[in-house]
């Protein structure tokens, strides 16, 4: 279905910009709040992250739910995983998230949970943008939504987090370090941690409205890198801005992406008899992994970049572990969606009973060398039909045999065709990759 406000994973954009305006929300929130209303009596839950524009929005979320008459229970900062599993477990009708995830400050968006603490189906985003391009009205003063703080949030996400891993795991041995982005775990996954017993050196959770995801968390962890060897800690965890994604940084100061933490989620979760179903990767995921699962006897299947689609994938082939290598890591054994904390646990899980250190865990698998090649394009090319690129594919793809990987695609974002190519050999799949490029840019005239 054609969506006109509507992306893979909600609406986002510049702040200022149509249609992340104040306006605009408003007019959502009252959209939303129309097709809502429809389920009956209750109410929605609005989180946020640690932008400064979150206060704008929240605000007028609040006034167009109100309009049109559904109550809202606000919560203030919170992961995104968090409010899904609030709207989940307090059966509310619906939640927002006012996010941008892992983009700067002055972007931001929404994201919309159901009951079952899912993204909503394509059917209800449909119906909410239907209402968007109609005039907007107000209940009479008797039926307007009213809003309440919702003070316990945090405290109810925490112990949740907690309760993902079984009681008898006591982490007082290991020391690490939380790097929290200046984003929505701010003030809870510090104390996620601590309460399991870690011993927890925080950075990145001095938040000002502007600092979030600033050279710090899941997308630059050069920060954590430097607090871990620093500290001398066993390890340290990187989260982004709403909290949904995880990357690691090893003793010995290397980058763990989220490629080889689903391999080590994988081991243990096939080693405790608790694994079913194939792994869910993106067409991105490293071909180490694959093979590596392929040892172990698992089944690695490929979706489209985005969470969205790798659960759909998951759900269509009963899968519980699945997501991609920027560190969004799905747990359907334990929750609904997406969770940097719960994902940092199922691997600290497995470093406790296998006795092993993150670095060990992660040699496992070993991943490929991998170049990535953004081209600029002004035009739509049908990458697969033209004859040159596909005899240019072919000819690398011969070259490399088994022991390698090449995928052309164009951005589903940005005017970009993207060329990417892994293999065993670093000097030779870069060389791969730039050939590729220069003959890509030869037909498109780049």
């Amino acid at each position: 279905m054609s969506r006109k406000y509507f992306g893979t994973d909600g609406i986002r954009g510049k702040v200022g910009e149509a249609p992340i305006t104040a306006d605009f929300l408003l007019k959502l929130g009252w959209a939303a709040g129309k097709v809502f209303a429809n389920e009956g009596h209750g109410f929605v839950l609005v989180g946020k992250d640690t932008r400064i524009s979150g206060y704008m929005f929240e605000s007028a979320l609040e006034a167009g739910l109100s309009a049109a008459g559904v109550d809202t229970r606000l919560l203030g900062p919170m992961p995104t995983p968090g409010v899904a599993y609030l709207t989940r477990t307090l059966r509310a009708k619906a939640g927002i998230v006012i996010s941008a995830s892992h983009n700067p400050y002055y972007d931001n968006g929404i994201k919309f949970f159901s009951v079952q603490g899912t993204k909503l189906p394509d059917d209800i985003e449909g119906k909410i943008e239907s209402y968007i391009d109609s005039p907007m009205t107000t209940a009479e003063s008797a039926k307007l939504g009213k809003a309440k703080r919702l003070v316990d949030a945090s405290g109810r996400y925490i112990e949740f987090c907690k309760a993902s891993i079984p009681t008898r795991f006591e982490f007082s041995g290991m020391k690490i370090v939380v790097d929290c982005a200046h984003g929505a775990t701010y003030h809870i996954a510090p104390h996620v941690f601590r309460e399991v017993g870690a011993q927890v050196i925080v950075i990145g959770a001095e938040p000002n409205g502007l600092n979030i995801n600033d050279q710090c968390g899941a997308t630059k962890p050069e920060q954590l890198v430097a607090a871990v060897m620093a500290n001398q800690a066993d390890f340290g965890i990187a989260l982004d801005g709403d909290g949904d994604r995880l990357v690691m940084v090893d003793h010995k100061g290397e980058i763990v992406d989220g490629d080889e933490l689903i391999y080590i989620i994988a081991k243990s979760r096939l080693d405790a008899g608790q694994m079913s179903g194939p792994v869910v990767g993106t067409l991105m995921t490293n071909l180490g992994m694959e093979h590596g699962l392929k040892e172990m006897g698992l089944s690695l299947l490929r979706a489209k970049v985005g969470d969205r689609y790798v659960m759909e994938m998951m759900n269509d082939h009963k899968g519980i572990l699945g997501g991609e290598n920027s560190g969004h890591i799905i747990c359907l054994d334990r929750t609904t969606t997406g969770d940097g904390i719960i994902a940092a646990l199922q691997v600290m899980a497995e470093m406790h009973d296998s006795g092993k250190t993150l670095h060990e865990l992660k040699s496992g698998m070993q991943k490929y060398p991998q170049v990535l090649i953004n081209i600029k394009t002004i035009k739509t090319v049908n990458l697969d039909g033209n004859e040159n690129i596909v005899k240019s594919v072919r000819a690398v793809e011969e070259k490399l045999g088994n022991k390698g990987r090449v995928l052309l695609r164009a951005s589903g974002t940005e005017p970009l065709i993207r060329v990417m190519v892994e293999g065993e050999d670093a000097g030779l799949v870069n060389n791969y990759a730039q050939q590729l490029a220069e003959d890509v840019k030869k037909v498109i005239g780049a």
